[in-house]
């Protein structure tokens, strides 16, 4: 397996990093080790932990989920940039999230990273262009991707992004100890084998066990998954280090079809068919306006989506990802619309939690 540290094109920083996240995960693996022998013997399987770890790097994926048709503080849509500029960019460089907008030097995200990475990326003359991108780990092949509560499409990315990439179990918000690398898995592989006992949920699926998640991982993977993970809170989020270009780095973009016949499912095909990768549509989720659950995410949600549908929604259209980006576009372009709501960024906070509950609660797109 390729040294992580020394991948080609790494900046002192990134290699730093990885370097350092690796040193941490080699000194929790013994633990984690006879952490997954417990989690092994108690669910019967007949499984070894080197057959698990195989498994993640013969059959992981990253995927960066985005939302192409969120504006940039530059005024392009995020597939315009995506098309105009070849590479996948952090907040850092971007201006925008759709998790929380803290990537900026002494902001939360700048803190988490300094902890996770040993201030790699806080040390004199690095550029924001060097921090890490994120994403998530898709073992099952979700369809909707690794972590869809950040985005409705994705881009999956190819085997070789995973020897540098750094993983952790759980977001990194929430500064995670269990820790790893593609070669030094065990610390993520335990924390996972224990969620999944403790809570009868692993990466996004109720009714798992270990066996379960174990066979379905280890199991035939000549057929790709059909299955949405719907994984808004119980994923493996990676960090990606070095740039990640469309063109080397990325073996399949997979969109939600709200985005058939706008202007970014059609910025989104030229992109497949100029880097020679090819567009998948999945399922989607899409919920009518009255079926916009008021408990997941709060009260504020389901009288927020009514006014969405009722401004921007054609006739007969659902609640989907691309209604809720027209919405999104007119916060930032038509601030005084929305005045009435108060500060933009809770309304901004608001529009992405009505995401999540379309995930959560949403069905198949029709048609």
């Amino acid at each position: 397996m390729p040294d992580p540290v020394t991948a080609p094109g790494l900046t002192p920083a990134q290699a730093a990093a990885l370097r350092h996240v690796r040193r941490v995960a080699l000194r929790d693996r013994p633990a984690a080790l006879a952490a997954i022998a417990r989690h092994l013997a108690g669910s019967g399987t007949a499984h070894q932990a080197e057959q698990v770890v195989a498994a993640v790097a013969a059959y992981g994926r990253l995927t960066l989920n985005f939302h192409p048709d969120r504006l940039l503080r530059d005024g392009r849509t995020v597939a315009e940039a995506l098309d105009q500029d070849g590479v996948y960019r952090s907040q850092f460089e971007t201006g925008i999230s759709n998790g929380g907008l803290t990537a900026f030097p002494g902001g939360d995200r700048d803190r988490w990273e300094g902890t996770l990475f040993g201030g790699a990326y806080q040390r004199p003359g690095v550029l924001p262009a060097e921090r890490p991108k994120y994403g998530g780990l898709n073992l099952l092949d979700h369809v909707d991707g690794a972590c869809p509560r950040f985005g409705s499409c994705h881009l999956r990315l190819r085997p070789e992004a995973l020897h540098r990439a750094t993983l952790c179990f759980g977001d990194s918000h929430t500064q995670p100890k269990d820790v790893g690398t593609l070669d030094v898995f065990e610390p993520v592989l335990a924390a996972l084998l224990g969620a999944t006992a403790g809570t009868g949920v692993s990466l996004g699926l109720a009714g798992m066990d270990t066996d379960t998640l174990l066979r379905t991982l280890l199991g035939n993977r000549k057929r790709e998954s059909t299955v949405a993970g719907r994984a808004l809170d119980d994923y493996i989020e990676a960090q990606i280090h070095g740039e990640v270009s469309l063109a080397r780095d990325v073996e399949t973009l997979v969109v939600d079809p709200s985005f058939r016949g706008t202007e970014a499912g059609r910025i989104l095909a030229g992109i497949a068919r100029r880097h020679g990768f090819p567009l998948h549509w999945h399922c989607g989720f899409e919920l009518p306006v009255d079926g916009v659950d008021a408990e997941f995410r709060g009260p504020a949600i389901p009288p927020l989506a009514a006014r969405v549908h009722a401004q921007f929604a054609r006739p007969g259209e659902p609640v989907h990802a691309a209604l809720i980006g027209r919405a999104a576009a007119s916060l930032v372009r038509e601030p005084e619309r929305w005045a009435d709501r108060g500060p933009a960024e809770v309304t901004l906070q608001h529009l992405k939690q009505l995401w999540h509950v379309v995930v959560r609660f949403g069905t198949p797109a029709a048609g």
